[in-house]
């Protein structure tokens, strides 16, 4: 690691530190403190929510929450599971799936997947505590309501919170909440904010790599395919990937607003972006979705990035909400692709690994790129 780096890790991390105690509202006795008897904190939607503590077993409902708890390194306090968890599939798109799917399928099921809770279930097993989150904006979100509900209908403690983003600043705040919530809870507050300082830290650097870059040099990008619950063909795409604002890449597809959005293939055309991005998730689709489109249309046979080979594969990270050690990776990866002489120390597959490491605890990156085929980082032939 480079002394640049190192000072950007010291710093932020050491401020993150500063902030512990105090980030998540009114806190109950500290996890520095022998065994506590209870706490009390805010959560996510501004409730109070009184618990025993030490916590020593969770319910994690809604999307993406349980792969929160694995960042916290909380795993091991999981005692039961969604439907999601079940399931055995054949592709799977989450990391931390990929490691822990065969013990978690053993679990015993506390409702349907996307927060669809059985109050009777979740009695049943019992856990100290349930977190509950979700995607703001979307049918897949939760709220206070429907925590005050569940915790009335069990009788068990509910902390819930909304999933949050990287796409704008407000997201990023109900995100980094979030993990500072849950981190609290389970008493594992410097590992929330060292998740934290990982993510600031990484997305400082792509700045640094490419935030000179004048508006008229930043290279005319498009990302298709994007799985977005399920597989999508090329007019799917997102108007904030993150990856391309870190990036200072020109979206074509930018004035959209932030949402998962739909576009007309004939914007695609007129657009004509000088890089396309394919989402691996479009693979799953007949004729390979997204990559078929453009190797049979007429009109999408027409662009620039497919006659010129400037079309290149990245991984899904939307697969039961987001994904952010693969949101990360395919930052870095699209870095060494649109600006090599700025990323010439990245390898794209060894930042991955590490990555991945980081987050879920395993250097997984090549394993969760097999199972699209190893689609991912790769020039896709059209």
């Amino acid at each position: 690691m480079n002394n640049r780096m190192f000072s950007i890790i010291s710093g932020v991390l050491f401020i993150a530190l500063l902030a512990v105690a105090g980030c998540v509202g009114e806190a109950g006795p500290s996890a520095s403190t022998a065994e506590p008897e209870e706490m009390t904190l805010t959560d996510g939607f501004g409730r109070t929510v009184t618990f025993g503590t030490p916590v020593e077993s969770v319910l994690c409902s809604g999307s993406g929450t349980l792969r929160y708890l694995v960042y916290l390194q909380g795993e091991d306090l999981v005692v039961g599971v969604d439907s999601i968890e079940k399931q055995g599939r054949e592709v799977e798109g989450r990391p931390y799936a990929l490691i822990h799917r065969d013990w978690l399928q053993t679990l015993p099921l506390f409702g349907e997947y996307r927060g669809k809770d059985d109050p009777e279930k979740v009695i049943a097993i019992g856990p100290d505590l349930v977190f509950k989150g979700g995607s703001s904006g979307t049918a897949y979100g939760t709220s206070a309501a429907e925590a005050d509900t569940l915790q009335e209908k069990t009788g068990i403690p509910v902390v819930a919170f909304a999933y949050g983003s990287l796409r704008n600043q407000a997201e990023k705040t109900e995100m980094y909440t979030a993990l500072r919530v849950m981190g609290k809870a389970i008493g594992h507050d410097a590992r929330a904010e060292e998740v934290i300082a990982y993510i600031e830290v990484a997305m400082a650097d792509l700045e640094a790599r490419t935030g000179d870059i004048p508006a008229a040099e930043q290279k005319r990008v498009y990302i298709g395919g994007v799985s977005a619950a399920g597989a999508h063909g090329i007019i799917s795409t997102e108007p904030a990937y993150p990856p391309f604002l870190w990036l200072h890449a020109d979206n074509v597809a930018s004035g959209l607003g932030t949402a998962h959005v739909d576009v007309a293939k004939e914007a695609i055309v007129d657009w004509d972006p000088e890089y396309i991005f394919i989402d691996a998730g479009t693979t799953r689709m007949d004729n390979e979705g997204a990559v078929g489109q453009l190797r049979d249309d007429p009109a999408l046979k027409g662009l620039s990035a497919v006659k010129e080979g400037r079309v290149y594969g990245v991984l899904p990270y939307n697969f039961y909400n987001t994904n952010y050690e693969t949101v990360l990776s395919n930052a870095y990866y699209i870095g060494k692709v649109l600006y090599p002489d700025r990323f010439e120390d990245i390898d794209p597959v060894e930042k991955g690994e590490e990555i991945m490491a980081f987050f879920v605890g395993k250097p997984v990156f090549s394993e969760l790129n097999s199972q699209f085929n190893n689609f991912g980082f790769h020039p896709v032939s059209i």
